[in-house]
């Protein structure tokens, strides 16, 4: 009959509601993203001078530039923050080339300390009965993102001649297809006016961590028994198990998300060390992604070139890896083993961790 609506349209309709919702509340956290990045970049052109001059007393020189990043996503508990931070520096030419690629090798080797700063803040709270069990997920992670970035840090800042050399004999360089509405320019040109550069700084950084926030808060409703029924018996195989990590976070843009999917299962012994290895080491190339979708929105396109260099290196280095997995594990494998062997060792390897940047950031004034 004509004009009916029949029960089964009715189930349809109530089953895509929540798909519906979903897109739109996605939708909403990538723009609140986009504007953000748009605000960092419009405080930063109007802050420029005073940073140049602010920034250059502080980090005098590369590794002082490698120093800060590290520390200060420590300060952020977010790499990505920092990296996107360094870009839009970049941009409003308050740093090189050479101090943006350093400083988004800083924001990664960081952010990998975070988790084991949590771990051992709960062994020595007595949370934990077991030092190895506090710091077992955190460290393993540490370790992985350090010996791949370290050389990736090598090779890349070795390499960044050829980027300013391919970008200045082809000034024509695309950066993309990101684009932000030119609404944008509007009202980030109003919050400045109203709230002056400084605090709209502020406001930006904290849009970007909210919209971050978010997007994981998203994340988390999505079915994880689902996607680890579906994958646990493929993480058997190394080079899937690579694969399936570079591209959950390279999707996802969430490292947190991709490890919280898996971390679970290796908890309770249902995935054994050797298969989440690749795992992780897929998802510290993938999270690279939004670093590379900050580049783009910033239309900038050395910074561009840059993360696409970390990414190209940084593959080769874990597909190296990988190949001699067995000697890499066995490495890997002592360097945990030594580190948590004593709690004296320990504590000197946290000290460690605050104490490098900290001297990266010195070194340029000796």
């Amino acid at each position: 009959m004509v004009g009916t609506i029949s029960w089964d349209s009715i189930q349809i309709r109530l089953t895509e509601r929540p798909r519906v919702i979903l897109s739109l509340k996605v939708i909403g956290v990538i723009v609140l993203f986009l504007f953000a990045i748009r605000l960092l970049g419009a405080t930063t052109d109007a802050l420029a001078p005073a940073l140049r001059q602010n920034f250059q007393q502080i980090v005098v020189g590369d590794s002082p530039a490698l120093g800060a990043s590290w520390f200060a996503s420590y300060v952020l508990a977010n790499g990505s923050v920092v990296a996107a931070l360094a870009l839009t520096l970049f941009n409003s030419n308050v740093i090189v080339p050479s101090q943006l690629f350093l400083m988004i090798i800083g924001s990664r080797l960081g952010a990998a300390a975070i988790v084991i700063f949590i771990g051992a803040f709960d062994y020595f709270n007595t949370e934990l009965e077991s030092l190895r069990e506090s710091v077992r997920m955190g460290l393993l992670t540490f370790l992985l993102t350090h010996t791949i970035y370290l050389p990736v840090m090598i090779l890349g800042y070795l390499s960044m001649p050829l980027v300013r050399t391919a970008v200045s004999t082809n000034q024509n360089v695309s950066t993309g297809g990101v684009s932000t509405p030119s609404v944008f320019s509007a009202l980030t040109g109003g919050l400045i006016d109203i709230l002056g550069a400084g605090v709209a700084f502020l406001v930006a950084i904290g849009c970007i961590l909210l919209s971050m926030r978010l997007f994981d808060r998203i994340l988390k409703g999505i079915d994880k028994q689902r996607l680890r029924e579906r994958y646990l018996s493929r993480l058997q195989h190394k080079w899937v198990s690579f694969g399936i990590g570079l591209i959950v976070t390279g999707l996802t843009t969430s490292i947190a998300f991709s490890l919280g999917v898996i971390v679970p299962l290796y908890n309770r012994g249902h995935i054994k060390r050797d298969e989440i290895i690749p795992y992780i080491l897929g998802a510290n190339i993938g999270t690279l992604v939004d670093t590379l979708i900050v580049a783009l929105a910033l239309h900038t396109p050395i910074g561009v070139m840059t993360v696409v260099l970390l990414l190209v290196i940084g593959f080769i280095v874990t597909l190296l890896s990988l190949v001699a997995y067995p000697l890499y594990t066995s490495f890997i494998d002592a360097m945990q083993n030594a580190i948590v062997g004593t709690v004296v060792y320990f504590v000197g390897f946290l000290l460690s961790l605050l104490l490098v940047p900290l001297l990266l950031i010195l070194f340029g004034w000796m």
